[in-house]
């Protein structure tokens, strides 16, 4: 993972230059067409800034570029020679690797077919099983902000959700810093 003061100027540079492709490609933008260009160029920047490494990254894209021709076509403008490469780019080996050795984990466990049964109270169990629905509503809920994370296993899940609030808190600091330098050249 690269240090955050690397990420925001990794981002803050893609950012604006798509921000100068979307004003390039069209004069007359209304309010709304501003706005969506403004967010497709800040995820795809944050995305690229990554290098595809991630799964959230590669998902982001994948959507931005599928949503429609317009933004199919301002993804590759704004990614630049390597749209090609991060559109297409597979999931890294290792992470196949590792989902596969957790899997067989959990068979030897099964198959083992020795499993230790505890006696517990009533109120335990039913604590337990609170306990477990609430964390796989959770972990649905969570698997639905993270693009791409509808495949991922629990494990993957949590290591991208923490690259990703990474990413978004640089997002966010470059955009304040941005929005105060205006505000200050605004008013002198």
């Amino acid at each position: 993972m690269s240090p955050p003061s690397s990420l925001k100027q990794e981002f803050l540079k893609k950012w604006i230059m798509g921000l100068q492709r979307c004003s390039s490609s069209k004069k007359n933008m209304s309010i709304l067409e501003r706005k969506k260009a403004i967010k497709l160029s800040a995820d795809v920047a944050m995305a690229s800034a990554r290098n595809g490494t991630t799964c959230w990254s590669r998902a982001l894209i994948a959507n931005a570029s599928k949503d429609s021709s317009d933004d199919k076509h301002l993804v590759e403008q704004i990614l630049g020679p390597e749209s090609e490469r991060l559109i297409m780019k597979k999931v890294p080996r290792g992470a196949l690797v590792c989902n596969k050795r957790i899997r067989s984990k959990k068979v030897l466990k099964r198959s083992c077919g020795i499993r230790r049964t505890r006696k517990c109270s009533p109120q335990a169990a039913l604590a337990t099983s609170i306990a477990k629905r609430l964390v796989r509503k959770r972990t649905r809920v969570l698997k639905s902000l993270i693009p791409g994370g509808e495949f991922m296993n629990v494990v993957s899940l949590i290591e991208e959700t923490l690259d990703y609030i990474i990413s978004l808190r640089a997002q966010v600091d470059v955009m304040r810093s941005l929005a105060s330098v205006s505000e200050l050249v605004n008013h002198n």
